[in-house]
């Protein structure tokens, strides 16, 4: 695997490889993605081998512009034009009715597809210069926290991959919020991410809420059980310490929530801003799974704003072995 700076010619190096139905993982505002040209199925098949994801969860197409999303759909609401204006770049994803251009494997066979314009300069330089919009889940195995640097990338995935363009730590933190926007009715949540709720109603109205649980994902970050690192996590409102000798990690959302006994401790924010909270959850994630602990225990966080989304991803990592904590 090649490690490149985001250098000019590093970005062309990668573009290259992308056109040639290469592999390449790049920083995005939200996590790092895993990009295939979309339009090439066996690009995009690679991608799937690579993070060992099921061909049933769809993946999230990139464009450099809303010019570039239209031909990869089949008509454009107005009311999802409102927002794609006001929102793009940025971690919005709408799932809009898909194109004869994409390929079924993108969208695991469904007629929609999730489009968006990154906000990052890294991101939006190398699919201006692949000329073609990327398929780009997060780049990391399937089912894992996600990676936030490219650290997180190289240690997960490794040789498997073509090139990995380091752009530093992603800003956001934790993926976009998914909305399908039907052509008829109200507006749906399908996952709550770096794009609050209380931003996207004043244009699309109240947002009906859907996680599909038990049913075939409409979107990436659907699935029970996601987002989780290797060492059990639990989730609580409040933190009761370990036991006497029990090697146990803690992510705390302040640093009033802190406890003594534990092993390990992440705060995510200590004046309690939700926004540097989202930008360090999966970095704690990841520095606490390398410390070989018994367990990690994690505490919720007010949800409201992207609050939401924070308190989303930790609920679907603690269900990795068991329920959360009352």
């Amino acid at each position: 695997m090649l490690v490149l700076s985001a250098s000019a010619a590093n970005l062309e190096r990668a573009a290259a490889l992308l056109r040639r139905g290469g592999v390449v993982a790049f920083p995005t505002e939200t996590v790092y993605g895993l990009g295939a040209v979309a339009l090439d199925p066996e690009a995009v098949a690679r991608v799937f081998e690579i993070k060992g994801r099921p061909r049933f969860d769809p993946l999230i197409v990139h464009a450099a512009s809303l010019a570039e999303v239209e031909p990869l759909i089949a008509g454009l609401p107005e009311r999802a034009r409102a927002v794609a204006e006001r929102f793009w770049p940025g971690p919005l994803t709408l799932v809009l009715r898909k194109s004869a251009r994409i390929p079924d494997i993108v969208t695991a066979g469904l007629d929609t597809v999730a489009v968006r314009v990154p906000a990052h300069p890294v991101a939006l330089e190398l699919l201006r210069r692949v000329g073609m919009p990327l398929a780009a889940p997060s780049a990391n195995l399937f089912g894992m926290a996600s990676p936030t640097t490219a650290e997180h990338v190289r240690s997960q995935l490794g040789a498997r991959i073509d090139a990995l363009l380091d752009g530093g730590a992603c800003a956001v933190g934790i993926e976009s919020t998914v909305v399908l926007i039907p052509e008829q009715g109200p507006a749906v949540l399908l996952r709550p991410g770096g794009t609050p709720v209380e931003e996207l109603e004043p244009l699309l109205g109240p947002l009906e809420r859907s996680t599909a649980a038990g049913q075939r994902p409409l979107a990436p970050g659907q699935l029970l059980r996601h987002y989780a690192p290797r060492t059990p996590l639990e989730l609580c409102d409040w933190v009761i310490p370990p036991a006497r000798g029990e090697r146990a990690g803690l992510i705390a959302f302040t640093p009033q929530q802190v406890t003594d006994g534990f092993a390990a401790v992440e705060v995510l924010s200590e004046t309690g801003n939700l926004r540097e909270a989202a930008t360090r959850l999966f970095a704690a994630m990841h520095r606490l799974d390398a410390l070989g602990l018994e367990r990690i225990v994690a505490t919720r966080v007010p949800a409201s704003g992207l609050g939401l989304a924070i308190n989303d991803r930790l609920e679907r990592a603690a269900r990795q072995t068991s329920e959360t904590l009352a």
